[in-house]
């Protein structure tokens, strides 16, 4: 423990995948930690999504044919990208600054950045897995993107082509018929894929779990059904933090609460500009003929998942609000949209239907870096539909920010500065 953080105290609001992870690199810093959530550990996003960590995904939600998707969804509620138009100048203000952002030139300035904090968290990843107790179903089998048409094949080239010019990232093309072989739970027929083979996954469950209760172990105070209500501040320094279950002082305060994170911009005198974007999954017990590979399906918009004790499938990016419905539409549309591509694409034990609301940013940038105005406020939210890629490498900036250390990473397009 340096002599700089002894005994200060950081109170890190949000138990999902990014709290825990700031948890990690602010208690290995020396700090003392306490982690609050008004519900319980990893009960929001963290839980059930599709697990994967993707250096290969860098490009931004913001894209050339974005704003056309968007405005197609508003007359098609089974869009698996969609817009539900409501009355909010927050969220219309929010569409306007994403349609601004829609174009070539900020799709390469935030591919850039998301490269560098993707390449750092998976690093970071492999050196957690590789040195602490924790059993998570880690596989680097890479991540199998598979088209249906020539025509998906076409237009996942270009793509391909441009992630290899600006970004230096190459996959494996494969064709139809070389599919089955690759992975038997393939149909035949298929028109293609391309195999990043750098992509790895884990469950996301089993990592909140096993890395929170390795931090409680070591010290860390979690503290569920613990609510923020209010922020004392004094000198342009936080001093004290409000709860439903009493007050608690703290010297640095971290907001990581995802998709909820922006109703504490009041409180903090910035602007946090998240919205939530809703996606699904459904895990079942795993078919007979399991994928041997993580999976998507970028025609369907599916992904998919062959984890040791199940087999899930995640899509859809609604933008509805906070709406906590699951439609079961949404369930059969999952399930449909997987059966073009996989011999079994589901099986009737149903283990368990979920949502989550993905925290999202206009330029599909994450938020990381201190509050403006304040000393000790911090911000770790906002990371679109990339939290588990980038959690590690999160983690590691607000310990090195906190501690106004040299970051490992050129972090200012992440600053909450920029809104």
């Amino acid at each position: 423990m340096t002599e700089s953080t002894q005994g200060e105290r950081v109170v890190i609001v949000g138990a999902g995948v990014i709290g825990i992870a700031c948890a990690h690199y602010l208690a290995r810093a020396g700090f003392r930690v306490t982690v609050i959530d008004k519900g319980a550990i990893a009960g929001a996003c963290s839980s059930s999504n599709c697990g994967f960590i993707c250096p290969s995904h860098v490009l931004p939600l913001a894209q050339p044919n974005a704003i056309g998707k968007a405005l197609a969804s508003l007359l098609n509620p089974n869009a698996a990208f969609r817009v539900k138009p409501r009355m909010s100048a927050a969220f219309m203000n929010w569409l306007w600054q994403f349609s601004v952002r829609c174009n070539r030139k900020h799709m390469s300035y935030a591919g850039g950045h998301l490269k560098s904090i993707l390449d750092s968290s998976i690093g970071e990843y492999r050196g957690l897995l590789s040195t602490l107790p924790l059993d998570v179903q880690w596989r680097e089998s890479g991540l199998l993107f598979v088209m249906k048409s020539s025509s998906g094949v076409r237009e996942f080239e270009e793509n391909d082509k441009f992630l290899g010019g600006e970004f230096g990232l190459t996959a494996r093309r494969l064709d139809g018929s070389e599919l089955p072989a690759f992975d038997p739970a393939l149909k035949t027929g298929l028109a293609g894929a391309f195999y990043y083979k750098d992509d790895a996954y884990l469950n996301p469950a089993q990592l909140c779990s096993a890395w929170s209760a390795l931090l409680i172990r070591d010290g860390v105070d979690f503290r569920e059904d613990c609510a923020l209500q209010s922020v004392e501040k004094a000198n342009g320094r936080i001093t004290h933090i409000g709860t439903n279950r009493g007050q608690i002082r703290a010297e640095h305060l971290v907001v990581a609460a995802g998709a909820r994170s922006a109703m504490f911009a009041k409180s903090l005198g910035c602007s946090i500009p998240v919205e939530p974007g809703k996606g699904y999954s459904i895990t079942m017990q795993r078919p007979e003929r399991c994928p041997k590979y993580p999976m998507l399906f970028p025609e369907h918009h599916v992904g998919v998942t062959p984890f040791e004790d199940g087999y899930r499938l995640g899509s859809m990016m609604e933008f509805v609000g906070f709406d906590n419905s699951i439609p079961q539409r949404r369930v059969s549309q999952l399930k449909a949209s997987a059966e073009p591509y996989l011999v079994e694409p589901h099986t009737e034990t149903l283990i368990e239907k979920w949502y989550g609301w993905r925290p999202m940013t206009w330029d599909s940038l994450p938020i990381i870096g201190r509050v403006p105005g304040i000393d000790n406020a911090y911000l770790a939210t906002g990371h679109n539909m990339l939290g588990m890629s980038l959690a590690p490498g999160t983690g590691r900036l607000i310990s090195e920010i906190v501690q106004q250390k040299q970051t490992h990473i050129d972090s200012s397009a992440f600053s909450p500065a920029r809104f």
